[in-house]
């Protein structure tokens, strides 16, 4: 399984996080399976970080009088994004 994380989805890895909560609740985790969910919860957090980074790449901010007033730094990520894409 520890090969598969790399493989599973976002949701994938919310199912077996939330399968070893429940098990918590009703017992103590045995070694290997706190591992597990030191593995997902990291795999979990990378995922996250990475589709939020493309959100603020998406991000455009307008003013009433349509121009562009985005913040710089997420002009600097979305050129940092393109960069990275090529």
């Amino acid at each position: 399984m520890r090969n598969n994380i790399e493989m599973l989805s976002f949701q994938e890895l919310i199912l077996e996080i939330n399968r070893l909560v429940a098990i918590k609740k009703t017992r103590a985790l045995s070694v290997e399976e706190e591992e597990m969910r030191s593995l997902l919860r990291t795999r979990y957090i990378e995922l996250y970080k990475r589709n939020l980074e493309h959100q603020l790449q998406s991000i455009k901010v307008v003013n009433e009088n349509g121009e562009d007033i985005t913040p710089k730094k997420i002009k600097d990520l979305k050129k940092q994004g393109d960069t990275n894409e090529k």
